[in-house]
């Protein structure tokens, strides 16, 4: 099965010139997404986590799912202001200016062996940023992971870690 064939491409959104990969449609396929979360458990696995972080928002949707094939807990990667309770945060710097983001304290530590996932892999910051917040909590980032990968960005090179994709988009 072609999984590309269950992703929807949006052009001009969220602004003219982007071109949006839409996992939408894979969520609403079944047995394609089965498949996607089978597939991400095979490449995932070498890295032998001990728990899996969700980089906010579509992360979740890809990391929950594949932390229960595993047996495993979940974790979630959110923007500053989106968690309860105390939290550990981590500010980065965008090409026109910065974002934080934030993991609950305790979420992570010593002897944890973190994978990352989201849907896609764009240009690396914000995954390059949750590895090295995971990093700063005294946890091991063994790895990270995404359904598609826009390859023409070079993200892979930023970020400091093994990463895997299903998919790549060249252009």
């Amino acid at each position: 099965m072609n999984l590309k064939d269950h992703i929807r491409s949006v052009p001009d959104f969220p602004k003219p010139g982007i071109l949006f990969y839409d996992i939408s449609t894979l969520l609403a396929h079944p047995d394609a997404w089965r498949r996607t979360v089978n597939r991400l458990f095979a490449i995932v696995e070498p890295f032998e986590p001990t728990i899996l972080m969700g980089i906010e928002s579509r992360g979740f949707l890809v990391a929950a799912p594949l932390a229960l094939q595993f047996g495993l807990g979940f974790q979630m990667v959110r923007k500053k202001g989106k968690l309860p309770g105390p939290t550990v945060s981590y500010t980065y710097d965008l090409e026109y200016g910065s974002d934080t983001i934030e993991v609950q304290e305790g979420a992570v530590g010593p002897g944890d062996r973190v994978v990352i996932v989201d849907d896609l892999l764009a240009t690396g910051g914000t995954m390059a940023a949750a590895g090295r917040l995971i990093r700063d909590m005294g946890a091991e980032v063994s790895g990270s992971a995404a359904i598609m990968e826009l390859s023409f960005l070079k993200g892979r090179e930023k970020l400091g870690m093994p990463f895997e994709s299903l998919i790549k988009y060249d252009d």
